[in-house]
């Protein structure tokens, strides 16, 4: 006679935490495109409060720079306490300091205060509603085979709010004046606390299990990991590729005597194409290993400079690179944090995913600076456009040797 099998302890479906996939994902997006949102289009202020203090545009340029900093490094601190905590103080603190320092802004009189409202407040308050925390939050409160896909969405958040706050800033400015902006876009960033909610609650499942390692430990793991620190160099040299655009393709188009809204439909264009490949991105992860789609888009980068560089330089010229560097622009996210998933699992993903971030920042500082010394150096990009080649090249290899899992065997765990 058959004996009866003992009852084992009911696991939690996955079908209960789909329950809640599309609040959490777009509750995480809708965050991201605020933060992001807000943070990119500060470029805009740099004209208005120069006028108005008379700080003059190097101490309003190193306010920018340590922001750029602070943000990078905020990613793992913010990360690590939310690992550690629970997302809630840092999604909800980090929204007051961001509201704060946009608020106070048009009361710095001197460098200083500057600095310490954009430089600090506000990237600090946009980084601990940034990246590393969110999708950490949503990857240990859905299920592993949703993962990826939700990533490329959350990411796509951040593209949408680049899309929108930047004519949205600029509007503000035109009609009620750039200190009254900056208190509007103080309020909006308060929105982040009820949108922040569904993200605050318990992770339930097989995440939600206590780490069999501590925080320390994981990180020295993870430092003593190859695969990890070619994930780095991929991100610093992405962050290189960003903040050298973003910074100076407005200088690349007036040399070649273009008007100044080719390079702002560029760059509302890199943000539109994001999107889209982001939303690709996700999907494909779910499909194909992780790596090599990392290895392509920096390959492909290569390609289109290159392409750019041989090209007569039009509007069309700069249209066409904007869009196909858009598909790629911040699409990195949603493979690099998923596979640093796959190699330590999600329990710490703020905290690992947050260090590659920095990468990423330290990357795009060099990026920023190394792009003005050479306009004064030798009055073109030229060298940063070479530097851009060969550094998207060296990315694309150091993905390859990466450490990854079959797909397949990768879907059959909980990590």
């Amino acid at each position: 006679m058959t004996q009866p099998q003992p009852s084992l302890p009911r696991q939690p479906s996955a079908a209960e935490p789909a329950a809640a996939y599309w609040p959490l994902v777009l509750a995480a997006a809708a965050v991201l495109a605020i933060t992001v949102g807000v943070r990119l289009s500060l470029g805009l202020y740099v004209s208005p409060i120069n006028t108005a203090t008379g700080i003059g545009i190097a101490g309003i340029s190193f306010a920018m720079a340590v922001s750029q900093i602070v943000w990078g490094v905020s990613q793992p601190l913010f990360g690590a306490v939310a690992d550690r905590y629970g997302p809630a103080g840092s999604l909800l603190g980090g929204a007051a300091v961001l509201a704060a320092g946009l608020a106070l802004t048009p009361f710095a009189g001197s460098e200083l205060a500057l600095t310490m409202c954009i430089g600090v407040m506000v990237a600090a308050g946009a980084g601990a509603g940034s990246h590393s925390i969110l999708l950490g939050a949503a990857a240990q409160r859905i299920p592993p085979h949703k993962r990826a896909f939700a990533s490329g969405f959350i990411n796509a958040g951040g593209s949408f709010g680049q899309f929108v706050f930047a004519p949205l800033s600029q509007f503000l400015i035109g009609t009620w004046g750039w200190v009254t902006a900056l208190f509007g876009l103080a309020a909006i960033t308060l929105l982040t606390i009820p949108l922040s909610w569904p993200l605050c609650r318990q992770p339930q499942g097989p995440a939600a299990a206590a780490a069999s390692v501590g925080i320390g430990e994981q990180l020295r793991i993870a430092l003593a990991d190859r695969s990890y620190w070619c994930l780095h160099a991929g991100f610093f040299t992405c962050g290189f590729h960003i903040a050298f655009l973003v910074t100076h393709l407005p200088g690349a188009v007036d040399l070649c005597g273009l008007p100044a809204s080719v390079s702002a439909l560029s760059l509302a264009l890199i943000g539109l194409a994001n999107i889209v490949g982001s939303l690709a991105t996700g999907a494909l992860c779910q499909r194909y290993r992780m790596k090599w789609i990392l290895a392509i888009m920096y390959a492909s980068r290569a390609v289109l400079v290159g392409l750019y560089l041989v090209a007569p330089k039009t509007e069309l010229t700069f249209y066409a690179f904007a869009v196909g560097l858009g598909l790629t622009w911040l699409a990195t996210v949603p493979p690099t944090a998923g596979l640093v998933g796959k190699l330590f699992g999600v329990r710490y993903l703020g905290t690992l995913f947050g260090l590659t971030l920095l990468s990423h920042q330290i990357g795009a500082f060099f990026g920023a600076w190394l792009g003005g010394l050479a306009l004064v150096s030798f009055g073109n990009y030229d060298w940063m456009w070479y530097a851009d080649i060969a550094l998207a090249v060296v990315a694309a290899l150091v993905n390859v040797p990466i450490r990854e899992a079959p797909l397949h065997v990768a879907a059959a765990g909980t990590r």
